[in-house]
């Protein structure tokens, strides 16, 4: 351990989160926590930090708490240390239609004797409100296992899992033998970039209460899921704009790493798949399980990852953190440090959500100074340990979406304040976007035409991505919280509706007709 500023004390930090004897072992041997580094955020941050934990924590039993039986298992650890969490049977109904699972990690990082107002807490656990008061009800009127059972399955059609129109993102081609191949467990939108949904990564290390994915992992049928890894690569020598492979779920943290030698070795050794220049692996680990990045057997993937970056193929962790307190912890630093000593970087994109990173006053607005801040602290403490900070993006019109999102009018003052406040290095790569099927929107701000107030808008991302280069407006509005109800200003429709209402059709009959051609050669 190097030490600059005073000793730290790391055995008695560990211990206050339970970490297992590995762990510690991996964390001294690979000096994965700086005192320096500590202290400065310590000082610098003592309203978000856990470094200063100490005691034996609530949570030792186990390393995961998963569904009803986990979720009542944790209510009893807690009812035991005198917290009790109230209207239980609603916050059932949620995890019944969602899932729950939660790690003993995110549990001990969660301040409980001020959990409600603590952002991991409502990160993980769900709450009474958030799903409508009169599907609750038929869930508490329900009179047996059965006709809950009922109520939770009628619940989930309404839950809009591929929101985006996802499943015209399906890519296929045509084999060496003339037949359709769809790839069912990818997605390929933007030109550059791919999306790998495989087989072993369709679990997470804990379930966020927002999730965009909750088709993978309760296990719905139209899931994504890829199983064979040649077809990927088959498709991929056809599809020279490709640079990018992202590598998600659920969570990219648990591909094996045999599936994953799989992937990399023919991009390493195939003349023919040069054109890729990044894998990116999306994975939450950091923040919900980061001793599994600390064990040894976590460590061949690293190897294999440093070998990738060696023969010029860039490495970047997708982490997802929206609060200073998922980072300010031992665990979560010294995973961050070992991924960064094998040369991965480590970039971070998240959404703002209400009651985790956006806040209310007592009126129920948006508290723009409190939340800016949140987001300001983020993003200097990215910088501080070394993560690029990527993006922020708005709520995708998915799960529960009433409840975490709030006016776009009030997110882009939150917006301006944290992109005005931090250092143009510090920043966001880009505007706060939101998606839709058209594309990633970037939120630009406002302005005013003739004397009237509109947003402005621009496509990050686009199906086409020379609807790029256009900057379009929209009719100001101080209540509309999805983008894409926004009403064209001055306008019937906007520029790329006809466009894209093209390619919809031509991407839906094309899956449709080539769906019935395999089905033919089954």
């Amino acid at each position: 351990m190097n030490s600059t500023k005073e000793s730290l004390n790391v055995d008695e930090m560990m211990r206050a989160y339970n970490f297992t004897p590995e762990t510690i072992q991996t964390i001294k041997n690979e000096e994965l926590l700086s005192a320096g580094l500590i202290h400065r955020l310590q000082k610098c941050y003592p309203q978000y930090s856990g470094f200063s934990k100490t005691g034996t924590p609530l949570f030792t039993g186990k390393t995961h708490y998963t569904g009803l039986a986990g979720f009542r298992e944790i209510l009893n650890v807690l009812k035991a240390n005198g917290v009790e969490l109230e209207r239980v049977k609603e916050r059932e109904f949620f995890l019944e239609v969602y899932r729950f699972m939660a790690t003993k990690h995110i549990l001990n990082t969660i301040d409980w004797s001020n959990y409600k107002n603590d952002p991991n807490y409502y990160l993980v656990f769900p709450q009474p409100d958030m799903i409508n008061k009169t599907d609750v009800q038929k869930y508490l009127d329900a009179q047996s296992e059965e006709d809950r059972r009922k109520v939770v399955e009628a619940y989930q059609l309404k839950t809009n899992p591929h929101d985006g129109k996802q499943k015209l993102n399906k890519p296929f081609f045509y084999n060496d033998e003339g037949q359709i191949e769809i790839l069912e467990g990818s997605q390929h939108k933007y030109p550059p970039i791919k999306l790998i949904l495989d087989a072993g990564t369709q679990n997470c290390f804990a379930f966020c209460t927002y999730c965009f994915r909750h088709a993978q992992v309760r296990g719905d049928e139209d899931m994504f899921v890829q199983h064979d890894i040649g077809q990927v690569h088959n498709y991929l020598k056809k599809h020279k704009e490709v640079t990018d492979i992202l590598i998600t779920g659920g969570d990219a943290g648990y591909i094996s790493y045999k599936r994953l030698k799989e992937y990399l070795t023919p991009i390493l050794e195939d003349d023919e798949l040069l054109h890729i220049r990044t894998l990116r692996i999306g994975s939450r680990a950091i923040t919900f399980h980061p001793e599994f990045l600390l064990t040894d057997r976590f460590k061949e993937i690293l190897e294999l990852l440093k070998t990738t970056v060696e023969n010029g193929i860039q490495v970047v962790w997708m982490s997802h953190t929206s609060t200073p307190r998922e980072l300010l912890n031992p665990g979560a630093l010294a995973a961050i440090q070992r991924l960064k000593k094998y040369d991965i970087k480590v970039k971070s994109q998240s959404p703002i959500m209400n009651t985790i990173s956006l806040y209310k006053d007592e009126n129920g607005k948006v508290d723009v100074d409190r939340s800016a801040q949140n987001w300001i602290d983020l993003g200097n403490i990215l910088a501080m340990v070394g993560i690029g900070f990527h993006s922020m993006y708005c709520a995708r019109p998915t799960g529960e979406h009433h409840h975490f999102t709030a006016p776009l009018a009030d997110i882009t003052k939150v917006f301006n304040k944290v992109y005005r406040s931090l250092a143009s290095i510090n920043r966001p790569s880009r505007y706060i976007t939101m998606t839709s099927s058209a594309g990633k929107t970037s939120l630009m701000g406002t302005t005013e035409i003739d004397g009237e107030k509109v947003f402005v808008l621009k496509f990050n991302e686009a199906r086409n991505m020379e609807w790029m280069d256009r900057v379009y407006f929209a009719e100001y509005n101080e209540q509309e919280n999805t983008i894409e109800k926004l009403k064209p200003y001055k306008a019937d429709k906007y520029f790329y509706e006809d466009e894209l209402e093209e390619i919809e059709g031509r991407l839906e009959e094309a899956l449709k007709k080539e769906s019935l051609k395999m089905a033919g050669h089954d």
